[in-house]
């Protein structure tokens, strides 16, 4: 999967549009949140509630995820495009970064 495919696969959510904070980077957001950062080789994704949960991924693919510098602790992966990870899980992964993402939204902010 390319970035280009994700970060497509990302603006289909309800109500998500891209975003470039930083020159070069692109961000998925809903509302006012990132859901998705994309990177050339990579997707940064809110991969558990908490930590813990995030890291599954690690234990999972080692090689291929990692805690995400600065917001890690918060529960936000790196998942590497092109290596061991299928590409039903790099979505599932967005899924799940979206509604963790949606569910701390306002409801009057909620798609």
């Amino acid at each position: 999967m390319t970035r280009d495919e994700l970060l497509a696969y990302c603006l289909a959510k309800p109500g998500a549009w891209s975003d470039q904070p930083w020159e070069g980077d692109y961000v998925a957001k809903v509302a006012d949140k990132i859901f998705a950062f994309t990177g050339e080789t990579s997707i940064g994704v809110k991969a558990g509630a908490n930590r813990d949960e995030a890291d599954e991924w690690i234990r999972q693919y080692p090689d291929d995820a990692s805690v995400m510098a600065y917001i890690g602790r918060s529960g936000w992966n790196s998942l590497r495009l092109d290596g061991a990870i299928p590409d039903e899980e790099l979505r599932d992964a967005v899924d799940a970064s979206y509604e963790l993402v949606v569910a701390k939204l306002p409801k009057k902010q909620r798609p």
